[in-house]
């Protein structure tokens, strides 16, 4: 009992002491059981309290993020007016107004008091796990139809159950491209949809609402293929929405210079979607029955959403808890970010028609998305039929390829930003670069992965494939953000609308060239045609994209100079650097201007915070 009253008086003064010395904190563990729990255990609360103290708006509050100029931000490889200006960061900043705090944030502040990551990078990691659900969702259906369709036979190859659902080929390519029929429809309202409303809040709700229809797709497949087809087309125009609105989400929060970084880490997503969308919705098919993948996903998009409420924000001047390092480095950096957005009469249609840099981009998409779905959505199909492979395992085998594209996307937009940022490479010469490599790599293994009849050099030659094709994320996927940033939602809204004719002509075109099943050999070159033709498209992308792409920013892009004003104005000392625009604060200039007059208040440990009274993280 001593023992353990002497154990309880410890933790109680440990959370009572919980800020160390320099002495504590650095010596050693002690190696006796007791000794080691209560020094672990201190050592964890004071992490703990030190990260909260900056959480809430204490002591180092500013000190944690960005502690580099916006010059640092700022592409000098293209013509710009940034280029000119200095906007090395001032050596002290004024306060910080903050945008109004939500009820939520009054007990449980956006952002992980064990983790110092930046708004802008958790921005991304939330959209990287939203899009990981979406492509998940979509990869239900390719791998459930399998298992619904499929007579269940014995070791010995004798059927033993007849399928539940008696489904032509022609009717699983309708059901497949469904989900492209409307995903198709709101990629260009989606681009205006992005600049109209906050992006975040079109980002999230899209996810949310697919989910929840995932959820009604059992149901709909027991009334029959009508019911899921219709099903599945509120699902495509729910989530056409998603790729302009993540491009307007990086309107606001990428610096030119992250901007393949960030992309590409959250479009990592997708692919990552389909690494463990294939194996997952497989083994759950197997293991518990069809329907099985469709309340998994259903259900984890609807918990991604809760979290996606609390932590996302439209832009760095709308997030209650960001540093003012952070929101200046993002806001300077950008240099337009209080431009008038565009709409329908204000966009130049006649220019971005006629521009060759968009069609570049629109070309490169529908490239991309030709193979990304035909292996999407065939894949499994592909080993079954070819190779003899179960389902499950021919959903292992077809998540490798996305695996290694999980992986290389972040790091391809990591190397991209860093020729740039070193001024080694021109923006443009990046974008052709990364852009023609991988488009090029892809369509020659293609051909390989069509020629071959071994299942070793089959899913070699996929995985070398679709991993050159992940540099070419950081080519043609970021380019919108360089010839028009103003404008890339609408843009990103343009090139996935075309691109999604992939998504839509590719699964049928598919089922009629591997509908005749009648030999072995006829089927193995029924998908030889299939990937050759995957390849040839291949080709012709990077061909047009080599000769008219460009990372420059267009004249048509360009904000008129009377729009141009950033949310932090240093020439405006009368706003506050570093006040939030978007928070009427007129009411208490008056205020203000007497508390000036008066003498300073006490003292704060925070210097951004000293004498700051409306600050709403010192109250």
């Amino acid at each position: 009992m001593s023992g353990m009253t002497g154990m309880q008086a410890g933790m109680e003064a440990a959370f009572n002491s919980a800020q160390l010395d320099d002495q504590t904190a650095h010596q050693e563990c002690p190696e006796d059981v007791k000794g080691a729990l209560m020094f672990k255990l201190r050592s964890g609360i004071s992490s703990v309290s030190g990260n909260a103290n900056r959480v809430f708006r204490r002591e180092g509050a500013y000190d944690r993020y960005d502690l580099k100029d916006a010059n640092e931000g700022v592409d000098k490889t293209v013509e710009n007016d940034l280029t000119e200006m200095d906007l090395t960061n001032p050596e002290e900043f004024p306060e910080l107004d903050r945008p109004p705090l939500r009820k939520i944030d009054k007990y449980c502040q956006p952002e992980c008091p064990c983790c110092n990551i930046s708004k802008r990078y958790t921005q991304a990691i939330l959209v990287m796990i939203g899009f990981t659900i979406s492509f998940g969702i979509r990869c239900n259906v390719g791998v459930a139809t399998v298992i619904m369709t499929s007579n269940k036979t014995n070791s010995e190859g004798e059927v033993t159950e007849i399928s539940e659902f008696h489904w032509s080929p022609e009717t699983i390519g309708y059901v497949d491209a469904s989900f492209f029929w409307g995903y198709i429809i709101t990629q260009l309202p989606g681009g205006f949809l992005a600049s109209k409303f906050p992006a975040n809040r079109l980002f999230g709700t899209a996810i949310f609402l697919s989910s929840c229809l995932n959820l009604l797709i059992p149901a709909a497949s027991l009334a029959g293929s009508q019911a899921v087809i219709i099903v599945r087309v509120f699902q495509g125009l729910v989530e056409g929405v998603t790729y302009p609105s993540c491009h307007g989400i990086w309107r606001w929060w990428a610096p030119p210079l992250e901007r393949s970084r960030l992309a590409t880490l959250a479009l990592a997503g997708s692919y990552g979607g389909a690494v463990l969308g294939m194996p997952i919705s497989g083994y759950l098919a197997e293991g518990i029955d069809w329907y099985a993948p469709f309340y998994f996903y259903g259900c984890a998009g609807i918990v991604w959403y809760m979290f996606w409420l609390w932590l996302s924000f439209e832009k760095p001047a709308t997030h209650p808890s960001i540093s003012p390092r952070e929101q200046l480095y993002i806001e300077k950096s950008l240099g337009d970010s209080k431009a008038k957005q565009p709409t329908i009469s204000s966009t130049p249609w006649s220019k971005v028609v006629s521009s060759l840099p968009v069609w570049a981009i629109i070309v490169a998409n529908f490239a991309r998305s030709w193979t990304f779905y035909l292996l999407l959505i065939t894949q499994p199909k592909y080993f079954k039929e070819v190779f003899g492979m179960s389902v499950a395992k021919g959903s292992t085998l077809a998540a490798i390829p996305h695996l290694i594209m999980t992986i290389i996307v972040p790091l391809g937009g990591q190397l991209a930003d860093y020729l740039r940022r070193n001024e080694i490479m021109t923006t443009t010469n990046v974008r052709k670069l990364f852009n023609c490599g991988g488009f090029g790599g892809e369509a020659l293994f293609l051909i390989v992965v069509g020629m071959t009849r071994d299942k070793l050099t089959a899913v070699i030659a996929l995985i070398i494939a679709v991993g050159c094709s992940g540099f070419a994320i950081s080519g043609f996927n970021v380019n919108h953000l360089d010839i028009a940033p103003r404008y890339a939602s609408i843009l990103m809204g343009i090139s996935n609308g075309v691109g999604t004719l992939s998504g839509m002509i590719c699964p049928i075109t598919t089922e009629q060239i591997t509908k005749n099943h009648s030999t072995k050999e006829e089927i193995e070159s029924e998908w030889q045609t299939v990937f050759l033709i995957a390849s040839g498209i291949h080709f012709f992308g990077v061909i047009f994209y080599a000769i008219f792409a460009s990372g420059e920013i267009q004249d048509w892009a360009k904000a008129d100079p009377t729009e141009e004003n950033v949310e932090m104005d240093i020439e405006k000392p009368t706003n506050g650097y570093g006040a939030n625009l978007n928070v009427d604060t007129s009411a208490n200039e008056a205020a203000e201007a007497e508390t000036m007059l008066q003498p300073a208040s006490q003292a704060s440990a925070n210097p951004f915070t000293s004498g700051q009274t409306s600050n709403p993280f010192r109250q």
